[in-house]
């Protein structure tokens, strides 16, 4: 017999939502690395702001010094870690570590989708475009292709592409293109003026742009793991 009270209940509805996470790789010695990550954060404060981070261990071999004050460390630094791989489980180590976001079996995004040189010949390459202005705090999620705005994506906004970006107004909020794997990618704006650009998983802070581009028309390509910006037109 069904108990009345629970007939009088609402139907549970579960939905599943994904969301993009950055990957760390710490490397010994853990100090050094710690050092790079503040050189980072110094360069751009907000590049780890709201985002979930997995921690992947696989680089060290579990008897590193630092390594049980990690987690702490990463945390002082407003680092939002949701999982470790990379290292047993059982490793006595992470016994120190919160268990509740010790997660297996993740995949690497661009494992998800061929990179676009491998792709046949006269296959289509899929794009997004949007008319609409992107406004602060809206983010935009395409691992398959290319993103086509155009209208301008305000201070505050975050663009993240498979493949290319491409602004037709001003970029004033973060662009992350080559989400895929494509190193290859590249962002286009008419008026440069990003907080963050990223091409896979190289990046460079809103600072860095040189001052001549900044809100002039420009481009972004990778060079040898080097973020460059240079101008959207050739000049003679």
């Amino acid at each position: 017999m069904v108990n009345n009270s629970l007939r009088s209940l609402p139907p549970l509805q579960i939905r599943g939502r994904s969301f993009l996470a950055l990957v760390l790789s710490p490397k010994a010695p853990l100090s050094n690395w710690l050092f790079s990550l503040d050189a980072q954060i110094k360069r751009s404060s907000q590049f780890f702001f709201g985002k979930p981070v997995i921690l992947n261990l696989e680089l060290l071999t579990g008897h590193e010094d630092g390594l049980e004050q990690l987690y702490n460390d990463l945390f002082a630094r407003n680092i939002q870690i949701i999982s470790i791989e990379g290292l047993p489980a059982t490793s006595s180590i992470l016994k120190s570590w919160p268990k509740n976001f010790i997660l297996t079996g993740g995949r690497d995004i661009d494992n998800i989708d061929p990179p676009i040189d491998s792709l046949p010949k006269n296959h289509p390459i899929p794009c997004y475009i949007i008319d609409e202005p992107i406004r602060s705090g809206q983010t935009i999620f395409f691992p398959e292709g290319d993103v086509i705005i155009t209208n301008s994506v305000a201070s505050g906004a975050e663009i993240n592409a498979g493949g290319s970006i491409h602004v037709y107004g001003a970029l004033r909020g973060r662009a992350i293109a080559g989400i895929s794997g494509q190193s290859k990618a590249r962002i286009f704006a008419n008026q440069m003026e990003a907080e963050l650009l990223a091409i896979n998983g190289y990046y460079m802070a809103s600072e860095e742009i040189p001052e001549r581009l900044y809100t002039k028309p420009a481009q972004v390509l990778l060079k040898e793991n080097v973020i460059h910006v240079m101008p959207l037109l050739k000049t003679k």
